[in-house]
């Protein structure tokens, strides 16, 4: 029997309808006025303005606004700071995103903590991570966050299931670890160095492949009937796990390309909407 396929582009367009029409309803309780995205892209980096771009295309979908900052290659982390608390403190700014990665001179997690907790739309923040774990209110992590989307949507249940996370890294494998944990699942967090790789792999329900490497997880490792998130994507339009095979194996699995990566611009958008909906509606 083949596999459901967790088709995230499908599920993002299906959104951003339902976004058009609650910002719609904004203008109108606003008198006109619209959730703005700023975005800070520090360096020339053809991928991140390529990522920078797409957000943009998102926000302009959905009848949102973005203020585009692009800052040089020289920038320093005071520099940077200064442009964010700039951003924190424009009342018409909604949500702030900074760009990953930024050039190596700058500290990149106070730049991301410097961020206010209300308008860190794409869940980088410390604060931010830790009111999620806590289960307070904060906005998720845009990628893991989109993930927990589309299992939703699907029907995928979670409670009591051994999710087995790939990858530790504090934007995805560790929040999403967290989110996996809050709807009870038995949460074993893996990485590239863990002993036994292939057979912590095939005790996971929901695999989730979070490495950074691609294809680095292997279709042999995993047991038949498990849900199978891929949330990595590499030249050549491979993810971080060997998907072909798993199409007979799996009981479902996100394509790649078109499963989690809408969903993660999706979440930032819907979270920017919700932003603005605080404040102005």
């Amino acid at each position: 029997m083949s596999a459901l396929v967790l088709d995230g582009k499908t599920l993002a367009a299906q959104t951003e309808a339902d976004l058009l029409a609650r910002v719609e309803q904004l203008k109108v309780r606003s008198g006109g006025k619209t959730p703005i995205l700023a975005t800070i892209l520090v360096g020339d980096d053809p991928a991140s303005a390529t990522y920078v771009r797409m957000k943009g295309n998102a926000c302009r979908r959905v009848g949102m606004e973005s203020l585009a900052v692009e800052l040089p290659t020289s920038t320093t982390t005071e520099t940077l700071l200064a442009k964010i608390q700039e951003l924190n403190a424009n009342p018409d700014v909604h949500g702030i995103l900074l760009q990953h990665p930024v050039p190596e001179q700058i500290d990149e997690r106070a730049c991301f903590d410097a961020i206010a907790l209300e308008k860190d739309v794409d869940g980088v923040t410390c604060l931010g991570f830790g009111r999620m774990a806590m289960g307070e209110d904060a906005y998720g992590c845009a990628t893991p966050q989109g993930i927990m989307r589309i299992l939703e949507h699907y029907g995928i249940d979670i409670e009591g299931k051994h999710a087995v996370v790939v990858g530790r890294s504090p934007i995805l494998g560790k929040p999403m670890a967290m989110m996996l944990l809050q709807k009870n699942a038995t949460v074993t967090i893996c990485h590239s160095r863990t002993r036994d790789l292939p057979g912590l792999v095939a005790q996971a329900d929901i695999l989730v492949g979070a490495v950074g490497r691609p294809e680095f997880i292997k279709a042999e490792w995993v047991k038949p009937g498990a849900v199978v998130v891929d949330a990595g994507y590499h030249p050549g339009g491979v993810g971080d796990i060997e998907l072909e095979p798993l199409a007979e194996k799996a009981s479902a699995y996100t394509p790649v390309p078109g499963g989690v990566g809408p969903m993660t611009i999706n979440t930032l958008i819907l979270q920017s909407v919700m932003s603005g909906e605080k404040s102005l509606g």
